[in-house]
């Protein structure tokens, strides 16, 4: 950092100290302001980036999203969720990656399509299956099939409640059409992809991949309107040259304009990064070892980071410093959530038990959620108090599913 930019930047302390935010002379953040109206652009200086809510594509029916709990009722209304259990007997064959997919379940990744109506759970034994969160029978799901190594990553597409895509070992991603339970299109990514993330307008997909490389894929899905419930889904994917990171870089997710993408990294950082151009523009200090998870809030008003350290930092993205450390995870952290208001956040670990849910804006823990074990797999519904988890030996858990006052 050159003298001017020391002298921009007085309000931040020295780049090495956790906690504290990072930037280079092309990306001022201390300027970082927002406008008065929420779901708008915030501002940093020249550079606009949108952290903020995201409007609801007008290609999915429209779904009724539950008022916010404050705190101190919401441990008492929350236990009055009922668990539901979504058993794959199927899911038992090879491809277990550790020893705790043996013991604790083989699902490695669970997401929520953007409605709330499906959600999608793929495993270290090729299983990619599609649940019905109100039909828990297995007959009642779909299974997905091609894939011929473990499931690392599965998402949703933002735009389109029918469209997923999925990353595999066997060194491809595909992409499917749920209603018609077909495979749209299929990448060779070069290696073995183990992240995902869906630019917010449905244009665009970012791999990670092992070797550390970054591969984007450009989408273009259409419907056809003239057969009957609009046909099948065809899609047209195209990879970029992969685009290889100086560090190890593990989960990577876009700022909801989708103008920059955001990744966790081995030497304990957040890499904010430009897109479509991967230029780097920001760096927080975030945690002393690796950061293996990250998840912007759907306001984008906060940041989490998960780490080895088995913390889980909060970030106020209006100036980029740490609100809060939750401590209670005994483990790495493997995944990180909020719910559908940002008001509540949770991390998933594949050591120790239980899921515990922290208040956003105070850093106090609410609520805790019983486990039989680890659960490094969380995801809140999107619209409603329910939390999804892995780990279980029986299967998918969804607190919620089964009944109750939220």
């Amino acid at each position: 950092m050159d003298d001017k930019d020391a002298d921009s930047d007085a309000k931040f302390e020295d780049e090495g100290q956790p906690g504290r935010a990072t930037t280079g002379s092309a990306f001022p953040f201390h300027l970082f302001q927002g406008r008065s109206r929420p779901g708008r652009t915030i501002l940093y200086s020249d550079a606009a980036v949108d952290f903020d809510v995201v409007e609801e594509s007008p290609s999915m029916a429209p779904v009724s999203t539950r008022r916010s709990v404050p705190k101190d009722r919401f441990s008492a209304l929350f236990q009055t969720l009922k668990t539901q259990t979504y058993h794959d007997p199927s899911s038992r064959g090879p491809g277990s990656h550790s020893p705790a997919d043996k013991v604790f379940g083989r699902i490695r990744t669970i997401a929520w399509n953007p409605t709330g109506h499906l959600i999608a759970t793929g495993s270290a034994d090729r299983t990619l299956r599609i649940w019905n969160p109100d039909k828990a029978s297995v007959k009642n799901s779909t299974e997905l099939r091609g894939h011929t190594g473990a499931i690392e990553r599965v998402a949703w597409n933002p735009t389109r409640e029918a469209e997923l895509a999925s990353c595999s070992a066997d060194g491809t991603v595909r992409f499917w059409d749920v209603r018609s339970k077909t495979c749209t299109a299929e990448v060779k990514t070069g290696g073995e992809g183990f992240t995902l993330a869906w630019k917010p307008d449905g244009s665009e997909v970012v791999v990670g991949r092992k070797d550390d490389a970054l591969l984007p894929i450009t989408l273009s899905s259409t419907t056809p309107a003239a057969q009957p419930g609009g046909g099948a889904m065809t899609t047209r994917a195209v990879a970029s040259e992969p685009i290889p990171q100086q560090v190890q870089t593990n989960q990577t997710t876009f700022s909801h304009s989708g103008n920059h993408l955001l990744l966790t990294t081995g030497t304990g950082t957040v890499k904010i990064l430009a897109y479509p151009s991967l230029a780097p523009l920001h760096t927080l200090n975030a945690h002393t070892s690796s950061c293996f998870a990250l998840a912007l809030s759907p306001h984008g008003r906060h940041l989490a980071v998960g780490g080895s350290d088995a913390l889980v930092t909060l970030w106020d993205t209006h100036d980029w410093v740490c609100r809060h450390a939750l401590s209670r995870i005994t483990g790495p952290v493997r995944s990180v959530a909020f719910s559908f208001d940002g008001s509540y956040v949770a991390g998933g670990s594949d050591e120790g038990s239980g899921v515990d849910i922290a208040h956003t804006e105070t850093g106090e823990y609410v609520h805790s959620i019983p486990t039989a074990g680890p659960a490094p797999h969380v995801a809140w519904h999107p619209h409603r108090y329910w939390v999804a988890y892995s780990g279980d030996p029986m299967g998918l858990k969804i607190v919620g599913a089964a009944g109750g006052n939220l």
